[in-house]
C-alpha cells in the first residue's frame, strides 16, 4: 500500500511546519520555542495526552487507539547544530550561527504528520507514544529521556526512529539487523611545557613537538593495534597551540573522535590513546592530561523488529526501494539508548541528491516527509492492528 491519501494531502502542512522549524533552530536541551511549536500542533490534532518538560524540553504525546493493547514508541529528534547556514533558502535560519543541518526539523515534521493522521483515524489498538527528543547532537537527550523513565512511565513495548539520508535514492529505506552505527568517544589531550621566546627554544620546553607527535602516532592505534577485521576509526580533528610567530607556547591541546563497535576494541583504543599520550609526554619532557569521554554506545537494531519495520517500508515504497541487510557505518546516534531499553529499529530514508548532513548548504528534502509519516503511521497500524 503506498502513502495513504490523507497523509499525501498533509504534505503542504508538513513542509510549512518543517520550514518554520528550520527558520527558528535551537540547540541541545534549550528548545523552548521548538517544543512549544510541537506541543501547539499536537493540541490542535486532539491527541489524548501531552507530557512536556521531559529531559528539559522533550515531549511524549499519547494517542489512544480502539481497544486494549500495547504501546508503541515513535521518536523524532528536534535539535539543530552550531553551523552558519549557506542554503540561501527563503526559510533559512534566522538565528546566526545555528541551523538545522541534519534534518531534525524534517524528522519532527514527519512525526507530526503521522500524529495528525493517527489522531484522526485511530485504526489501531492500544496506544502510540510520540517521543519528541532534545539534544541528539550534543548531550545525549535520548539517554536522559530513558533515565527519566519514559519507557516504563508510558509502558512503551517497542520503539522506532528514522533519519533522512542525503544522496541515497529518493524514498529508499536502508537498515540492517544488529549493529547499525558505532559507539562514539571523544578524547582531549592537554599538553603543558614551558613557554618562551621563539629565538631561544633551548630555554623552553616546547609542547608542540609532543602534540604533533601524538597526533601522528594516534593513527597507529588503527593500523598497528587492531585487527583489520575489527572496525575502528581514530581521527584527530583539532590541534590548538600558540599565539604568534615569535612565541613558543606554554601549552596546547589536541582532540580526537574515536568510533568503534566491539567493547574490547573500544577498551583497547582508550588504553592505547592514554599510553601514546603518556609516552610522548615523557619523551619530550612535558605533562599531558587526558580527558576521555565515552559517549553514545553502538546503535544496535533488534532483528525481529528490523524485519518487521522493513516489511512496513516495503508496503510504502515497494520491494526495490528497501535494503534491509545494509552495511553498518561509523556515525553515531543516541537512539542507541532507547534501543538498549526496548526492542526496536532505526532506519535511514533516502532524500536524493544534495548537500550532506552537517554541511552549511544542507536542507531537508520536503518530498520525503509523506513517506516518513506514512511509515510511522503504518508501523502503528501493523504492529497493533484492530481485531
Amino acid at each position: 500500500m503506498p502513502v495513504p491519501n490523507r497523509i499525501a494531502a498533509l504534505a503542504p502542512e508538513m513542509a510549512a511546519w518543517r520550514r518554520h522549524l528550520h527558520a527558528h533552530p535551537e540547540l541541545g536541551f534549550a528548545l523552548p520555542r521548538t517544543a512549544g511549536f510541537v506541543a501547539e500542533r499536537l493540541r490542535e490534532f486532539g491527541v489524548d495526552a501531552i507530557h512536556e518538560g521531559i529531559a528539559e524540553t522533550g515531549i511524549v504525546a499519547l494517542i489512544y487507539g480502539q481497544g486494549e493493547g500495547p504501546t508503541i514508541g515513535l521518536r523524532a529528534d528536534m535539535d539543530a547544530l552550531p553551523i552558519p547556514e549557506a542554503t540561501g533558502a527563503a526559510h533559512a535560519s534566522t538565528v546566526p550561527g545555528v541551523m538545522h543541518a541534519c534534518g531534525h526539523d524534517g524528522h519532527t515534521a514527519m512525526l507530526l504528520g503521522a500524529a495528525k493522521y493517527l489522531a484522526e483515524t485511530r485504526r489501531f489498538r492500544g496506544r502510540v507514544a510520540l517521543i519528541f527528543q532534545p539534544a541528539e547532537e550534543d548531550g545525549g537527550g535520548g539517554q536522559v529521556m530513558v533515565r527519566e523513565g519514559v519507557m516504563d512511565r508510558f509502558g512503551i513495548a517497542q520503539v522506532y526512529a528514522i533519519h533522512n539520508a542525503p544522496n541515497l535514492p529518493l524514498g529508499k529505506f536502508v537498515t540492517t539487523p544488529g549493529p547499525l552505527m558505532a559507539a562514539v568517544d571523544t578524547a582531549t589531550v592537554r599538553v603543558t611545557g614551558r613557554g618562551g621566546h621563539g629565538a631561544t627554544p633551548h630555554e623552553t620546553v616546547d609542547p608542540l613537538p609532543a602534540i604533533l607527535g601524538m597526533a601522528q602516532a594516534m593513527g597507529t592505534i588503527v593500523s598497528r593495534n587492531v585487527s583489520a577485521q575489527d572496525e575502528l576509526v581514530v581521527s584527530v580533528t583539532q590541534v590548538h597551540a600558540g599565539t604568534a610567530s615569535n612565541i613558543i607556547p606554554e601549552a596546547g591541546w589536541l582532540q580526537a573522535t574515536i568510533r568503534s563497535f566491539a567493547p574490547h576494541v573500544r577498551d583497547l583504543a582508550e588504553r592505547r590513546f592514554r599510553e601514546i599520550a603518556a609516552g610522548h609526554a615523557a619523551a619530550f619532557g612535558v605533562t599531558a592530561a587526558v580527558e576521555y569521554d565515552r559517549g553514545y554506545p553502538p546503535t544496535v537494531n533488534h532483528p525481529a523488529e528490523t524485519d518487521f519495520a522493513a516489511g512496513v517500508a516495503r508496503e510504502i515504497v515497494g520491494e526495490d526501494l528497501v535494503e534491509d541487510r545494509a552495511g553498518r557505518e561509523m556515525g553515531a546516534e543516541d537512539f542507541a539508548y532507547m534501543l538498549e531499553a526496548r526492542p526496536g529499529a532505526y532506519l535511514f530514508l533516502g532524500a536524493g541528491p544534495g548537500a550532506g548532513l552537517h554541511h552549511p548548504a544542507y536542507d531537508f528534502n520536503d518530498a520525503i516527509a509523506p513517506l516518513g509519516a506514512a511509515f510511522f503511521a503504518r508501523l502503528v497500524e501493523r504492529a497493533q492492528p484492530l481485531a
